[in-house]
């Protein structure tokens, strides 16, 4: 059975205090609303990750916001795979729109970065999605397969079992607007579709897919209702301890 995830991405905010009381807040709150199928991650900065691990015990989960694809070497002001899971984090975002975008990573260093992670114990949260215009001339379907071809599909079985998938709709993305629980929906759908033709049913069904377009404690509950929608990955609100929690509770509705 798949896991109901809710993951908080802290992008480049909060300096070590500020991330340290809001972390502590965080995991004051979710251990009263987290159910015991539930997981609560936040994806730090990397200056967070080794206290943060420290103080979220089993009620929430550290995961980093990217790794290199190499295991070490001369890459000046890079984090290895090794060395985010030495300081207690579990899991890692590869793939996140932002990253494709600003930092042009591609679908093949994606690949190499997801089979590091996996070599090293970290778990991905494996980022795909489409922008304005792929959505508008209507070839998501086709941008989505093939960032799901070449970035995760060549893994085995027992690796792509470790994955966690989260969908991001580029244009969502702060822009003010937001995938209806249909749209969402649909895409999920699709992605689940694409495991199973690639892994089978039972791989397929047991795939946590995150929704990350934008998801608040307003939106929260209509899209967690939806049949193939695990939980979410949130930005913005994960910044703010009542807003993350209200989420959380939203998995229980």
């Amino acid at each position: 059975m798949r896991k109901k995830i809710v993951a908080g991405n802290w992008k480049m905010n909060l300096d070590y205090n500020e991330g340290v009381s809001l972390f502590s807040e965080i995991v004051n709150m979710v251990r009263d609303e987290r159910k015991g199928d539930q997981l609560a991650i936040i994806c730090a900065p990397f200056i967070h990750l080794n206290s943060l691990a420290k103080l979220g015990g089993n009620d929430v989960k550290i995961g980093a916001q990217n790794i290199h694809d190499k295991e070490s070497g001369a890459y000046t002001g890079e984090i290895s795979a090794k060395m985010v899971k030495s300081v207690g984090a579990e899991y890692v975002i590869l793939g996140h729109s932002e990253r494709r975008q600003y930092q042009a990573e591609s679908d093949e260093l994606l690949a190499a970065k997801t089979k590091m992670a996996l070599a090293n114990d970290l778990k991905p949260i494996f980022c795909v999605g489409e922008t304005l215009d792929e959505r508008n001339n209507g070839s998501y379907y086709e941008v989505l397969k093939k960032q799901l071809i070449n970035g995760i599909f060549s893994l085995t079985e027992e690796d792509f079992r470790k994955i966690v998938i989260a969908y991001e709709p580029v244009w969502a993305i702060g822009t003010g607007l937001t995938a209806s629980p249909e749209q969402a929906q649909d895409i999920h759908a699709f992605i689940r579709s694409e495991i199973e033709a690639n892994y089978g049913f039972n791989v397929a069904d047991d795939t946590t897919i995150l929704y990350g377009g934008s998801c608040n404690p307003g939106n929260a509950a209509s899209l967690f209702a939806q049949k193939d929608i695990d939980g979410g990955l949130i930005g913005g609100a994960s910044l703010k301890s009542r807003d993350f929690t209200d989420i959380i509770k939203a998995l229980n509705s």
